[in-house]
């Protein structure tokens, strides 16, 4: 059981985003809270270790781009309070990029 209430049973990965999304939906206010700081310190991060990793610097700065781009871009809709699919989309789309920039870098 979550902490809205709702019971969480997900099997496969599209059942997964849907009951996410729905529990995002429930509580949006709260979980774009606590969705801002989390998704900024990693996004933050990612920009640490790709500065820090031993690309180009042109490649350095189009990655970095998007980075920032995909937090301002979930920051925005929480502060514009657009519909929750779009920023539970948003949120995602900006920590698998950001994970996905740490993850390239470490290994």
């Amino acid at each position: 059981m979550t902490r809205s209430g709702s019971k969480f049973k997900a099997k496969n990965p599209r059942n997964l985003y849907q009951q996410m999304y729905l529990e995002f939906k429930k509580k949006q206010l709260g979980y774009s809270t606590i969705a801002i700081i989390g998704q900024s310190c990693l996004g933050s991060g990612a920009a640490m270790i790709l500065l820090m990793g031993e690309t180009t610097m042109l490649l350095k700065m189009i990655i970095l781009f998007f980075v920032t781009i995909f937090c301002m871009a979930f920051n925005g809709a929480v502060l514009a309070q657009l519909k929750a699919k779009a920023t539970f989309n948003l949120l995602i789309l900006s920590i698998v990029f950001s994970t996905l920039v740490i993850l390239a870098h470490l290994f």
